[in-house]
C-alpha cells in the first residue's frame, strides 16, 4: 500500500478544514429527486420484460455513478465526489437474468461495511471511484480521473482488486480511456491536481499492460475529462477549467473552476510521438466534458465531434451548470496547417453524453447519439444526429421518464452503421423506479424493442457500457 506524501496530507487536511466551515444546508439538488442515493445493495432475479429482448445480446450492461454512503453537510457536497456504485443488468439468450447494484470497494466504503480492504495498491488523496465502468482485456474495470487507481470487478460486480490494470505504476488514470477497435489499445489523457504543470498520455494494451507514458507540459492544472484519438493522432483538450485554490479555500467539494486567464487550445500529438511533437491550436473559450468520435481528414486536419459547454464551474460549487448555460453538439474541423479550429453547431438543444457505433471509432461515421440534459429533469430525449444530412431524430421516453447515457450496441455481423440497439437506464418519476430500455437504432422514433422493469430506482449517474461475454 502506498502512503500519502506530505503534500497530499497537507492538501487533504486543508480541504477537510475548509469544508467543515461551509454553512450547513439540508438541501442539495444532487442528493434529491432523480439524484438521490439508494441506501442498500440489491440483487433481483425476478424481472418483468415488456417486448422482446434480442437473443444475441449475451452479456452485462453496467453503469456507474455517485451514491454517497454518508454526507455530513449537503451544502458542501459536490455530485462528482460521491462514493461509486455500479448498477448492472445481465442478459442471457433473450432473458433478463439479474440486476445487481454494488458499491465500489474502496477503503472508505469497506470500512463502512465492516469488510477487509481489497487487494492492490492505492494512490491519491481521495479514494472515490465513480465515473466509468468498461470492459478491457477480458475483464471489467471501474475508473475515475485525477485520483484513485482503477478497480477491477468480477462478473457479478464485486470488487476484485485496485491497480493501474496489470502495471505496478502508481499513476492517476482517467474516466475516459479511448479504445482503438483495431488494436484494442486504451489511450488516455490523465491529470493530477497536485501536479498542475503536466498531464500524461498513457497507453494500455489489449493485455492490460502499460506500454506508453508521455508527460506533456501545461499550465494552471487543467481538468481534462476526456480526449479523442484518430488512426494517427491523439487530441488533447486544454480548456479553461483549472485547479482553483480559491475554490479549495471556499470549501468546494471539487476544487476546479472557470479560469479566464487560461488559454483555450486543442493539441494534436502523433500517437507514436512525444511531448515536443504536440501542435497547439487556439479555440474560443468553452468547455468539453465529452467527445464522440474523431478521424483524420485528407487535408491533413482532423474532424472532432464534441458536446460544448459555453462555461463550466463558473457559479456552481455542487455540480455542472446546465440551466441557463448554452450546451451544443458541434463538429470541430482542426486545421494544423492554418492553426485554426472551425466550429460548426450540429444541434443547439441542451444535451450531453455523446456516443456512436464505436466499432467506427477513429474512422468517418454518420450517426451520433446524445441525450437531452438539464438540471431540472437531468436527461429526457434521446437524439440521433445524422452528420451527413444535418437532421436530428428524437426518441421520447415519455412524461416523467428520464434517460441516462445511451450506449450503442452493434448487432453481431451487421453491415449498416445503425444496425443495433441503444441501451440505457430510464428513471420514471411517476413510479420512482427505473427500467433498462432497449431501442432499435433503426427505428428510433418507434416504441422500444424491449423494456426490463426493475423493482428498484437507479439514480442519475455517469457512464456505462455493454460488456459482451466475448469481451
Amino acid at each position: 500500500m502506498s502512503s500519502l506524501s506530505l503534500k497530499e496530507r497537507a492538501v487533504a487536511w486543508l480541504s477537510g478544514r475548509m469544508k467543515s466551515r461551509v454553512p450547513y444546508s439540508d438541501s442539495n439538488r444532487y442528493l434529491e429527486g432523480i439524484y438521490a442515493p439508494v441506501p442498500q445493495e440489491r440483487t433481483e432475479t425476478q424481472l418483468t420484460v415488456t417486448g422482446e429482448l434480442p437473443r444475441e445480446l449475451n452479456g452485462l450492461y453496467a453503469r456507474i455513478g455517485p451514491n454517497p454512503l454518508h454526507v455530513t453537510n449537503p451544502g458542501a457536497y459536490h455530485w462528482f465526489t460521491g462514493d461509486g456504485m455500479v448498477h448492472g443488468l445481465r442478459l442471457e439468450n433473450g432473458r433478463a437474468a439479474w440486476y445487481r447494484n454494488r458499491w465500489i470497494g474502496t477503503d472508505s466504503v469497506r470500512r463502512h461495511q465492516n469488510l477487509p480492504k481489497a487487494p492492490g495498491p492505492r494512490r491519491g488523496v481521495v479514494d472515490v471511484v465513480n465515473t466509468n465502468v468498461f470492459g478491457h482485456g477480458g475483464r471489467i474495470w471501474a475508473s475515475v480521473e485525477a485520483g484513485a487507481l482503477p478497480v477491477e470487478l468480477d462478473g457479478e460486480l464485486n470488487t476484485v482488486k485496485h491497480g493501474l490494470f496489470d502495471s505496478t505504476a502508481l499513476r492517476a488514470f482517467t474516466a475516459h480511456p479511448r479504445i482503438d477497435p483495431v488494436t484494442g489499445e486504451a489511450h488516455a489523457i490523465c491529470y493530477d491536481a497536485l501536479k498542475p504543470q503536466r498531464i500524461s498520455y498513457i497507453v494500455v494494451d489489449a493485455q492490460c499492460q502499460l506500454t506508453k507514458v508521455v508527460e506533456v507540459p501545461v499550465k494552471h492544472g487543467p481538468m481534462i475529462h476526456d480526449c479523442a484519438i484518430t488512426r494517427s493522432q491523439l487530441i488533447i483538450l486544454d480548456l479553461p477549467v483549472t485547479f482553483s485554490l480559491k475554490h479549495l479555500l471556499q470549501g468546494a467539494g471539487l476544487p476546479y473552476g472557470w479560469n479566464e486567464r487560461h488559454q483555450a487550445r486543442v493539441g494534436l500529438m502523433p500517437r507514436d510521438g512525444h511531448a515536443k511533437d504536440v501542435r497547439w491550436i487556439p479555440v474560443d473559450p468553452c468547455y468539453v466534458f465529452h467527445t464522440c468520435n474523431a478521424y483524420d481528414l485528407d487535408d491533413g486536419g482532423v474532424m472532432l465531434d464534441v458536446v460544448v459547454h459555453a462555461r463550466m464551474f463558473d457559479r456552481s460549487r455542487i455540480g455542472p451548470e446546465a440551466d441557463g448555460t448554452r450546451i451544443t453538439f458541434e463538429r470541430w474541423h482542426i486545421d494544423p496547417a492554418r492553426g485554426t479550429v472551425k466550429r460548426t453547431v450540429v444541434s443547439d438543444q441542451n444535451q450531453e453524453f455523446p456516443r456512436c457505433n464505436e466499432t467506427l471509432s477513429t474512422r468517418p461515421y454518420r450517426y451520433a447519439y446524445t441525450v437531452g440534459f438539464s438540471n431540472a429533469e437531468h436527461a429526457r430525449g434521446l437524439f440521433r444526429h445524422d452528420l451527413h444530412t444535418g437532421t436530428t431524430l428524437t426518441h421520447d421516453h415519455g412524461a416523467g421518464r428520464s434517460t441516462g447515457e445511451a450506449v450503442f450496441v452493434p448487432r453481431q455481423g451487421g453491415t449498416a452503421e445503425d444496425e443495433g440497439w441503444l441501451m440505457s437506464y430510464v428513471h420514471d418519476a411517476n413510479t420512482q423506479r427505473s427500467d433498462l430500455v432497449i431501442v432499435n437504432a433503426q427505428d428510433l422514433s418507434g416504441p422500444p424493442q424491449a423494456i426490463v422493469h426493475l423493482p428498484v430506482r437507479v439514480p442519475a449517474g455517469f457512464h456505462g457500457n455493454w460488456i459482451p461475454d466475448s469481451h
